[in-house]
């Protein structure tokens, strides 16, 4: 015989890879399908009230995992017990497996306003677990059905010929010498073909299934808390702002064919992160934590912020990255909480010359306090172009800046405000190569026409964005094929916190043309012809595109 451990190895291996799978089936689904959490929700229900006291009680706020940590530890011990009776025949391990199965999808589909398809994470759970079992039985040399013992009075077991893991070879029924000569157990095959049981390919079988069971429970709640954080945010009611703003200008957007729209929308708003999966986080149990160089140490939760005035403002955004005529920039309606408000409330110290704000997957960034506070609509930002902050772009709460590149100002699921000094703490860019500190470089891009575009000769327009963030844009100057500099016709702006679109118009000859643009800001300066790369403090330099003209 095979050693107990070994069939109980199989169970409970076969048992992790059926509950990842339902968590990964239940990411799709819905988070509440996963059954082990039906299982729990049920058993809460069925609990006579004095046990539920006692929990509360014992437990506190820690009662709901402790009952989910049960359920799991009664269903290891059960697995371990299907495998155990699996090596000895397959067909009571799916019955074990089936059993359990049922349980599981009753829990589920027996819940208020729930379907038939609930019960889909469960299914496929118990079907690819009962394959993992069988596989892992057959694997190590386990009984592959339920076929009678050896007819030792017809045949002799030492003279039927088997097929063992790995080898052709003949054995004895009661066991097998190994090539080191140690006798390794036998263990039946249906049909009464004894096998050696194979230590190495169950063990290594197990690992596979490890593996699989975590990496598809890891998904499955990636996926599911992206459902849970979605619920949570479609439900989010924001507040009227206290101080809205102006209405956009007549002719802030000049509705030309292929120029980036004043205003961005969410769906097209670039997006540059360090985070490898997006962080869901619950908005109920977000908290802002504002301490370091403060007289008093704030913590604020997604309620209180919704209580405060809220500000909204128009500003772009840039990213450091940003080539020159790069994509990295967007405009957005941006609605929060000023951040020098909040600040204010925990009293900085006069000696604060830096906020390291860390977001929810550990990321941080450095921001001058200086810059926060001089009046501009820093803001603690929960919505974006009149909606709900989406998830990919910093939900529940993020830092906008204006004036700052991102990579020192806009940190996303923002959960942490140490008011410190730069000589004291480093951001995540800075020990990487970064300035520590990111003014946006005056910048402006040709939109229409792109680059390598072929014309037909004759009137043509030239389009295209600037941005000089907190300055304001004051000219726009284009040329072609290194001659005259002309002004562009800008459009209005509601304030000097965004981009600025600008156009004019082109009398196309037939031949190859270089255009270049250029602009110069509020306070008199140009931007330089001199070519820079984005690192360390962000590109400069004229943006320049090549068209054909027929």
């Amino acid at each position: 015989m095979a050693p107990a451990w070994a069939g109980a190895l199989a169970g409970l291996v076969s048992g992790g890879v059926a509950l990842g799978i339902a968590q990964l089936v239940a990411g799709f689904v819905g988070p509440e399908t996963f059954p082990v959490v039906a299982v729990g929700d049920a058993t809460v229900d069925l609990t006579p009230a004095p046990v539920k006291d006692f929990a509360i009680r014992t437990f506190g706020e820690n009662d709901k995992a402790v009952l989910v940590g049960g359920v799991l530890v009664v269903l290891a011990g059960v697995a371990a017990l299907i495998g155990v009776l699996a090596w000895r025949r397959l067909a009571y391990g799916f019955a074990g497996l089936a059993a359990f199965g049922v349980i599981g999808a009753l829990a589920v589909v027996t819940r208020p306003d729930a379907g038939l398809l609930d019960a889909s994470p469960t299914v496929v759970g118990v079907a690819v677990g009962a394959w993992a079992l069988a596989w892992l039985v057959r694997r190590a040399g386990g009984r592959r059905g339920a076929g009678p013992a050896p007819d030792t009075a017809s045949a002799s077991a030492a003279s039927v010929p088997l097929t063992l893991v790995g080898a052709e070879r003949a054995t004895s029924a009661v066991g097998e010498q190994a090539g080191d000569g140690a006798e390794r157990p036998a263990v039946m095959r249906a049909g009464g073909e004894p096998v050696a049981f194979d230590r190495r390919r169950l063990l290594t079988g197990a690992v596979g299934g490890v593996v699989v069971a975590g990496a598809a429970g890891v998904l499955g709640q990636q996926l599911g808390g992206r459902q849970a954080v979605d619920a949570a945010r479609t439900g989010v009611a924001l507040p009227r702002p206290a101080t809205p703003a102006k209405p956009l200008p007549a002719g802030a957007d000049l509705r030309i064919r292929g120029l980036s729209p004043f205003v961005t929308p969410n769906r097209d708003f670039y997006r540059v992160d360090t985070a490898l999966v997006v962080p869901q986080v619950d908005p109920n149990d977000w908290k802002l934590r504002i301490h370091g160089l403060v007289d008093r140490p704030v913590e604020l939760t997604y309620a209180d912020l919704l209580k405060m005035p809220l500000t909204e403002a128009d500003v772009t955004l840039a990213c450091v990255s940003n080539e020159v005529g790069g994509p990295y920039v967007g405009n957005a309606r941006w609605l929060g909480v000023r951040m020098s408000e909040v600040l204010r409330r925990a009293g900085l110290r006069s000696d604060a010359d830096m906020l390291l704000s860390t977001s929810a997957d550990g990321f941080t960034c450095g921001t001058p306090v200086d810059v926060v506070m001089d009046g501009r609509e820093a803001l603690f930002a929960v919505a974006m172009n009149g909606e709900v902050l989406p998830v990919d772009h910093g939900f529940p709460v993020r830092q906008v800046v204006p004036g700052l590149y991102g990579y020192v100002s806009a940190t996303k699921w923002v959960v942490d405000i140490k008011v410190t000094r730069f000589d004291r703490d480093e951001a995540y860019w800075t020990p990487r190569g970064w300035s520590a500190k990111g003014p946006i470089k005056t910048q402006s891009r040709i939109d229409v026409p792109k680059s390598g575009d072929s014309l037909k000769a004759g009137g043509t327009t030239i389009a295209g964005v600037a941005w000089a963030q907190h300055t304001g844009v004051d000219a726009v100057e284009v040329r072609v094929d290194r001659g005259q500099w002309r002004q562009a016709k800008l459009a209005e702006v509601p304030g000097p916190d965004t981009w600025r679109q600008w156009s004019i118009d082109w009398a196309a000859t037939p031949g190859e043309h270089t255009i270049e643009v250029r602009a110069t800001d509020a306070s008199g300066y140009t931007q330089t012809d001199q070519l820079a790369p984005p690192a360390p403090d962000g590109a400069t330099g004229w943006h320049s595109i090549t068209v054909k003209v027929s």
